[in-house]
């Protein structure tokens, strides 16, 4: 089994103790260190490379959600809180999971095999050749920061360059990949189309064409010359 390094922050020294308890508990976990506040932790982090942080929110001088937001490339999370409200605001930091406070070990267990189903999920993402892989003719799956995603490719409207990377809009979010519009359109054909040096467009995602542009989801996307010939074959085959 692989075990996840982790590491404990939390300003009360009973939820310490707790947390100490379950962790030490866990065949898949093993305890790395334990901070009483987000600065402690942030020094910790220097200093040490951490799977998991189990993390208090509600914490003096910095949150347990300001520091995440600090961290540029955050190891594994799951908050750890007293206040529900703080739940939606922890999931969009990509939080694997949230434990309300008392917890019970149970569910603390469920968190933790969580993360560490993640951890070999991305493994084995990061073992292949590229970031990007599709399941036709429904899915594209992709790697962006610790996370893999796997988007229903009736859900996807549009790629976009984005310097080094790709954003990749979708009707639920926008997401950031180390990807290349290169590849994006390799594996993404016969689905999308590319219609500009910059942007590669799902074909039942267009709802029409104006002059050089075509409207996706309510965006107008310009078609650049090089395109122009082939876009129009294609949106005419397709239309036929």
């Amino acid at each position: 089994m692989n075990i996840l390094s982790s590491l404990i922050v939390d300003d009360e020294p009973l939820s310490q103790d707790v947390l100490k308890q379950f962790v030490d508990d866990a065949p898949m976990l093993q305890l790395k260190g334990i901070c009483s506040d987000a600065l402690e932790a942030l020094e910790f982090l220097r200093q040490n490379t951490i799977d998991l942080i189990f993390l208090d929110i509600n914490m003096p001088k910095l949150s347990g959600i300001n520091f995440v937001k600090t961290l540029e490339n955050p190891p594994m999370i799951i908050f750890t809180t007293a206040y529900a409200e703080y739940a939606v605001e922890g999931f969009e930091l990509d939080a694997v999971d949230y434990l309300l406070k008392p917890i019970a070990f149970d569910r603390f267990l469920k968190a933790a095999n969580k993360a560490l189903e993640h951890q070999q999920a991305w493994k084995i993402f990061e073992s292949s050749k590229n970031s990007i892989d599709i399941d036709k003719p429904d899915y594209l799956t992709i790697k962006s920061d610790k996370r893999i995603y796997k988007i229903a490719i009736d859900n996807l409207f549009y790629i976009q360059s984005y310097g080094d990377y790709v954003k990749i809009h979708t009707r639920d979010k926008v997401i950031i990949a180390a990807e290349t519009m290169k590849n994006m359109e390799k594996y993404l054909v016969p689905h999308c189309v590319r219609i500009h040096k910059s942007y590669l467009v799902n074909k039942k995602a267009i709802k029409y064409v104006e002059g050089n542009q075509v409207n996706v989801h309510e965006t107008m996307l310009p078609i650049g010359q090089k395109y122009h010939e082939d876009f129009f074959k294609i949106f005419k085959t397709d239309k036929d």
